[in-house]
């Protein structure tokens, strides 16, 4: 099976297979995304990669940012790929060869990949959180991926934790605007400027020139070399994520949330913090019975995401190389 991962900046496919309940990835190619060019340009230059990696496609799993329809497989305008506008991608792709496409956006593919053979193997009832540039959440219940009406299930990083506070989702105070990287960014430059106001040097940051500059990197290495500001940035990252986390455990009773990017890298900064609110924020019922992890497939959980689409789906058709020739 291959597997299309579509963001903004690079597009990559994947191939591989199930052994014995676990996904093998096989082979894998990528390329820039190219914005100067149409959307079926792009998903041409990508067939061509996937060409290049086999001889047979029998199941297509497409992985987007969205907003997007699922039940459709239609791409609908995504931010970060502008141009992109009612792309009937499963349709176009289902045309081309012969065989079934399945299309989620990012967060769902991830929850479906760590679910299935990462953090959250053998859970019928699992949250995954993306807490990477931005705040999303991919929805297992009852053993099923949950997608909601029309897609817009599991868009956690709206939702306003308080009145004021870093800007996530387009949304001041929201669990994205303190719980992500570009937040955490944004917490370290308010506490930053506070402090050079009043003509003292925060650890993460010189002078008022380099406030542009702060990463929730650069935050968490000062973090792990001690320093006081550092730390509090980070805790106050964590009382929000306690605090989200808490809703989530409430409303969904989950048995597991999975939590990747941010926190598969600096959990240990924020994990204490977090589950202090939890202990003080959530039924204690619910609680008892969930876990938070970390997610387990890192930096390559955009390959297993599409191919973990593409698994979702049995085989129907294939395409090869002999039809076309």
């Amino acid at each position: 099976m291959i597997g299309f991962d579509i963001g903004g900046t690079k597009c990559a496919v994947t191939l591989g297979h199930e052994e014995h309940g676990e996904l093998i990835i096989v082979d894998k190619r990528s390329i820039p995304t190219d914005h100067t060019v149409s959307a079926y340009v792009m998903i041409d230059r990508m067939c061509e990669l996937a060409e290049e990696l086999t001889e047979t496609i029998d199941r297509i799993g497409i992985s987007c940012g969205g907003p997007l329809d699922s039940k459709r497989g239609v791409i609908l305008s995504p931010p970060n790929l502008p141009g992109w506008d009612d792309v009937k991608i499963v349709e176009y792709l289902e045309s081309r060869y012969g065989c079934k496409a399945y299309l989620q956006n990012d967060a769902n593919a991830c929850a479906v990949a760590e679910w299935k053979y990462g953090a959250g193997k053998s859970c019928e009832n699992m949250i995954f959180l993306t807490f990477g540039t931005g705040m999303g959440a991919g929805l297992i219940l009852n053993g099923k991926l949950y997608t909601g009406t029309n897609d817009m299930a599991g868009e956690i990083g709206h939702v306003r934790l308080s009145p004021y506070g870093p800007v996530g989702f387009g949304k001041a105070g929201s669990f994205e605007g303190f719980c992500s990287g570009a937040g955490i960014a944004q917490l370290g430059q308010m506490m930053a400027r506070e402090k050079l106001q009043m003509g003292q040097r925060a650890s993460y940051c010189d002078d008022m020139n380099e406030l542009g500059s702060i990463t929730a990197k650069r935050i968490a290495e000062c973090a792990g070399e001690g320093h006081e500001d550092a730390l509090a940035v980070y805790e106050c990252c964590g009382e929000m994520l306690g605090r989200g986390l808490s809703i989530l455990i409430d409303v969904l009773n989950p048995e597991r949330i999975v939590i990747g990017s941010v926190f598969q890298r600096s959990g240990h900064l924020l994990r204490d913090t977090m589950e202090k609110v939890i202990r003080r924020e959530s039924l204690a019922a619910s609680r008892e019975v969930c876990e938070v992890v970390p997610a387990m497939l890192e930096e390559n959980i955009g390959d297993y995401a599409a191919l973990a689409v593409a698994s979702m789906g049995g085989s129907k058709s294939c395409y090869t190389k002999d039809i076309l020739r």
